[in-house]
């Protein structure tokens, strides 16, 4: 495992603390159309991934990729998550790595 350049937790509200570095969301998805995907962040609010995913997508997907902009994701990889998925475990996970306990996540 590659542990040289990790990948950020991260929900929409915190990607604008991480523009240019490596980041990992989970989103919902909302649609799909050409080379972007509109998903909804575990925190509610609209993010929009970059690129064509290999294939089809269940409704939640982890995205790992570079934070655009405060908005959006460039993917490099995409997982399917399936069709039910804790967001609000996962949004708490991601406050955690990004206040107390970063040390533990970075």
């Amino acid at each position: 495992m590659d542990t040289s350049n990790p990948a950020v937790f991260v929900n929409a509200e915190l990607l604008r603390m991480y523009v240019g570095r490596k980041v990992r969301a989970v989103i919902q998805v909302v649609r799909s159309d050409g080379g972007s995907v509109v998903g909804k962040s575990t925190d509610e609010k609209q993010l929009v991934v970059k690129g064509s995913p290999p294939g089809p997508l269940s409704t939640y997907v982890e995205v790992i990729g570079i934070a655009d902009s405060n908005q959006s994701i460039r993917a490099e990889q995409w997982t399917n998550f399936g069709d039910s998925f804790d967001t609000n475990s996962y949004n708490q996970l991601c406050l955690l790595a990004n206040g107390e306990y970063k040390h533990l996540f970075i």
